[in-house]
């Protein structure tokens, strides 16, 4: 798998790399997984009224097989994430990737 610096600093200042992380929003969806992913657009929970726009369950993006979280959060665009827009926008993250030995 291709590693993308863009995607280490999101699921590190949304989550903190914690597959497992949920966060319960004031407009009561569900923020999922290591990305974040929010239940009212982009995946299915149960509990709120969801474009579904990934087509897939919420609990699918709790688990540590993160490809279904990496497929989802291909599909939303980038401006979409608060992490995007207040810590990686323009910053270097060429340190996200430093010493992971990637050829």
């Amino acid at each position: 798998m291709k590693m993308n610096p863009i995607r280490v600093c999101l699921t590190q200042w949304e989550s903190q790399f914690d597959t497992q992380k949920t966060h319960k929003n004031k407009n009561g969806s569900t923020d999922y997984g290591i990305f974040q992913i929010n239940s009212r657009w982009w995946c299915d929970d149960g509990e709120t009224e969801s474009a579904n726009t990934c087509g897939i369950s919420c609990n699918v993006l709790t688990t540590d097989n993160v490809q279904a979280a990496i497929a989802c959060a291909k599909r939303i665009p980038i401006n979409q994430w608060v992490a995007w827009r207040t810590r990686c926008r323009g910053q270097d993250l060429s340190s996200y990737l430093a010493g992971c030995n990637l050829r």
